[in-house]
């Protein structure tokens, strides 16, 4: 496993299809105060006790390698600062980097650093630091993924205030890529000291034990003022766990709690459930390279055997929306007018009988229970392709056996991915032919051609002209069935307030976030 799927699941956290072609300071909308921010004047102080997931067993400190654990990914994610992050409008804003820019041919893009942003030891931030964070990065087993395009040698400073990232080819996209795990390390930082080297960010690590911390506010913080004097996190191995811990006042915030949680902390006056739309995509992957679901006519039969309202009803408790096989539905470039699928049966038997499915087999659908809802998505799947007279099998499989043997591998298997802001990140990391990430094994030459098009054309209205027709390449073609699309839910006690409500990597930026007395 390459990444969290948690996260990126965006990581995702992460990409979105906006791009800039220089980036603006002003005006940009940054993380969303939630609801419950309302108008009060934010009350600087206090501690934040935040439940995270996590096991102990899968803990990294390092900021370039793979987080499965969300709790990792928040503590990383409060210390070290990326370049972009997600923003409300537009969906990448500056952070670290405070503009950006490119050339004619979109290849080459400057992003210029903020001023005064400093490492929590005081030492400036310079152009080296960031050239040598992203070459590590990028060196990773899943460097290629993150930055895609953009090899070691073509990332290098100008100055010690500029740093110049060259695509092998035009990518009008490509400051959407330094939202992912772009975090800044000191220049020359030793992989055994990658633990406790400083960072950029809101909060500083004042100490780490077992997975769970305790981060104090940087008064001197470039990016502006931070309200809490502290943040801590608790790692917890399951989201009822957590949850359990908020309603006994253990924490504070529950973090990605999910649907269950939400359901009995509903009617709870002391509580508020915040939700944040179009957080995680749960599609269902058929692989398309070969075996049973290569046929183009088995997996449209499939996508019309479910009952879509029923699994967002029933796996989500309606915390969701249904998803129509196009992944990235909270990307302003979406295509709404693709017309939305729905049951039918009959034509689904149709298409089976056509193809020459073989009904007398048993198929294996492998899942895994990584996140809540997921092995339940299987198991109603496998109820509702029934009645086709698809016969399936749900198979689960322990997280680390899923993640080595299924996933990029398997006929059929269910997936999951936190970010769905963006229709290009998924057309990049899982469905342009040759990817990496490649989870159908889907190869489609219309495809790859609009994706080239689309993020090589600098005009917005022509780029988004080229999304839509690559989203219906999509819809027609690929390998997935994408049912549903999770909210993203944090629970939270009254006295909390300020909390992001962008899904994906959006929900770690709690340097807004304050307590009333």
């Amino acid at each position: 496993m390459n990444l969290t799927r948690r996260h990126i699941l965006g990581l995702g956290g992460v990409f979105a299809t906006t791009a800039l072609l220089s980036a603006c300071g002003g005006g940009a909308e940054g993380p969303a105060a939630g609801p419950l921010g309302g108008s009060a004047t934010p009350r600087k102080g206090g501690t934040l006790r935040v439940g995270a997931l996590g096991r102990v067993g899968a803990i990294t400190r390092d900021p370039h390698g793979t987080q499965s654990n969300e709790s990792d990914y928040l503590i990383l994610s409060l210390v070290h600062d990326t370049l972009t992050v997600p923003g409300a409008k537009p969906n990448t804003v500056p952070r670290l980097a405070s503009r950006w820019e490119s050339s004619d041919d979109l290849r080459t893009w400057r992003f210029t650093l903020a001023e005064g942003a400093a490492f929590h030891d005081g030492t400036p931030v310079t152009a080296a630091d960031v050239v040598f964070s992203l070459r590590r990065l990028r060196a990773t087993p899943s460097g290629a993924s993150r930055l895609p395009g953009v090899r070691a040698e073509n990332i290098t400073a100008e100055g010690t205030g500029t740093v110049v990232l060259v695509s092998d080819h035009p990518n009008a996209e490509l400051p959407l890529l330094t939202r992912l795990t772009t975090f800044v390390v000191p220049d020359g930082t030793r992989d055994e000291d990658i633990a406790k080297a400083p960072g950029t960010g809101p909060f500083t690590l004042d100490w780490f034990r077992s997975g769970n911390a305790r981060l104090v506010r940087n008064d001197d913080w470039y990016g502006g003022e931070v309200h809490l004097d502290a943040i801590e996190v608790k790692i917890f191995e399951n989201p009822q766990a957590m949850a359990n811990a908020l309603l006994s006042g253990q924490i504070d915030l529950a973090s990605n709690a999910g649907a269950v949680a939400a359901r009995t902390a509903e009617g709870r006056k002391d509580i508020t459930v915040v939700r944040r739309p179009d957080d995680m995509s749960m599609p269902i992957v058929m692989r398309t390279a070969d075996g049973p679901f290569a046929d183009p006519k088995v997996r449209e039969a499939l996508r019309l055997a479910v009952d879509r309202e029923a699994m967002v009803g029933q796996v989500l408790s309606g915390y969701g929306t249904v998803g129509n096989d196009i992944l990235g539905t909270g990307d302003p470039a979406y295509d709404t007018s693709v017309p939305q699928r729905t049951r039918d049966l009959a034509r689904a038997r149709k298409l089976l009988a056509e193809s020459g499915f073989d009904l007398s087999r048993t198929y294996e659908l492998r899942t895994t229970e990584d996140i809540s809802g997921l092995a339940e998505s299987a198991a109603l799947f496998a109820t509702q392709v029934r009645e086709a007279g698809v016969r399936v099998k749900v198979v689960k499989q322990d997280s680390a056996t899923f993640w080595d043997r299924t996933w990029l591998k398997g006929d059929l298997y269910t997936s999951y991915w936190g970010t769905n802001d963006s229709v290009v990140f998924f057309a990049s990391k899982t469905m342009v032919s040759g990817s990496g990430q490649n989870e159908a094994g889907w190869r489609n030459a219309a495809f790859d051609t609009a994706y080239e098009k689309a993020i090589g054309t600098a005009d917005a209205a022509e780029r988004t002209e080229l999304l839509r027709r690559l989203q219906r390449i999509e819809y027609d073609d690929s390998g997935y069935l994408l049912w549903g699309v999770a909210d993203g839910i944090d629970l939270a006690r009254s006295a909390v307030h300020g909390l992001p409500t962008l899904p994906g990597y959006g929900r770690v930026q709690l340097e807004k976030a304050w307590l009333a007395s």
